[in-house]
């Protein structure tokens, strides 16, 4: 079974978050295919997020997940069976009848876990299609494949595995954002407890360092205090140069959008990604509760999504509107304008932390 992830616990700053985000990594029977969604995806409203909140409470392992319809923009959650149907459609949801519960896809993450955990690949719940998307990148060689598919086989139509470009990786590399440790990342969003000022960052960038400046070898600006990877992927750092940054995200354009809640992403949506080094990129969200095998371990109950990103991404911000969703951590690289960029849910380490957007 798959491991659960623990819960642990002016100028130079307005700049450092208006630089947005930067990904950490070393630059560190199937079933049809599904329809391409590498275009911009589905709007979610408030409305369209409080309702999926309050389905996923209600019904909880008696739904095998929540979409959004690209064609509709429609809620849509998958069940089992009618009284669960009964009820998604009571709730104002539209409810699909499918082949595979919550705990067959569970049981299929599993097997993936215990049978081919394989350094390049990833694997998550795709509702749109009831099956787990497992991809392997091109590092995963001929024999590994094979044995991806074989397990894939043994799951009747649960799971399916498809190769993608690149490599799987954290993304580092020098530039403007924020520098510890040796390493370049970017701050995702600015966060606030009890009045004293944070922001939030991939896990892997924390661990590579305890100070952190807006500049490559200049005064640091804030100071880690907390720091989460493998199996999460974020981290937190409080601002110590007395500063009170504005809650804002980098667009890249000369303007900056305010970040005023955080919820988790439903398949299917459109989402953006801000990075120092591919700005703002925009993506659909494919794939929840992933699991990516990076070379120092792996991460767990991540969000995969078709945004570009490279090198220098980590620990940058995916949002919509004013939510932010999650913290980019790493990505196998981009093809035309179709990526891979995957992020750690934000909701996970705003819960960690006691902090909060704003």
């Amino acid at each position: 079974m798959r491991p659960q992830k623990s819960a642990r616990l002016g100028g130079t700053i307005a700049a450092l978050l208006l630089l947005g985000t930067a990904a950490l990594g070393s630059t560190a029977a199937a079933a049809p295919p599904p329809a391409d969604r590498s275009g911009q995806g589905v709007q979610a409203d408030a409305a369209t997020l409080a309702l999926d909140a309050d389905v996923t409470r209600t019904l909880g392992s008696d739904s095998a997940g929540t979409y959004l319809d690209a064609e509709t923009g429609d809620l849509v959650v998958t069940v089992t069976d009618k009284a669960a149907a009964a009820e998604a459609r009571a709730a104002g949801a539209r409810a699909e009848l499918v082949e595979h519960s919550a705990a067959e896809l569970r049981s299929a993450m599993g097997a993936f876990e215990d049978r081919a955990k394989i350094t390049g690949t990833s694997w998550g719940v795709d509702p749109a299609t009831n099956q787990i998307a497992v991809q392997a990148d091109s590092t995963v060689s001929a024999a590994e494949y094979a044995k991806l598919k074989s397990v894939a086989r043994s799951l009747d139509g649960a799971a399916r595995v498809e190769r993608v470009p690149g490599a799987f990786k954290k993304e580092v590399l020098g530039g403007d954002a924020i520098y510890g440790g040796g390493y370049r990342c970017s701050a995702a969003f600015n966060v606030t407890k009890n009045n004293a000022r944070y922001f939030v960052t991939a896990g892997h960038c924390t661990n590579a360092g305890a100070s952190w400046s807006a500049t490559s070898g200049g005064a640091a600006i804030g100071t880690r205090e907390g720091t989460s990877f493998p199996t999460n992927d974020y981290g937190i750092v409080r601002y110590t140069d007395g500063s009170s940054p504005a809650g804002t995200v980098n667009l890249y354009n000369g303007s900056t959008r305010d970040i005023t809640s955080a919820a988790n992403a439903v398949v299917g949506q459109a989402i953006q990604k801000s990075g120092s080094t591919t700005q703002v990129t925009s993506g659909t969200v494919t794939a929840v509760n992933v699991t990516v095998n990076y070379s120092d371990g792996p991460v767990y109950n991540m969000v995969r999504t078709t945004a570009c990103s490279a090198g220098g991404d980590s620990g940058g911000a995916h949002f919509s509107g004013n939510v932010a969703y999650g913290i980019h951590s790493g990505s196998s690289g981009c093809s035309g304008t179709n990526g891979s960029a995957i992020h750690q849910p934000v909701t996970e380490a705003l819960s960690a932390y006691g902090v909060s957007v704003y």
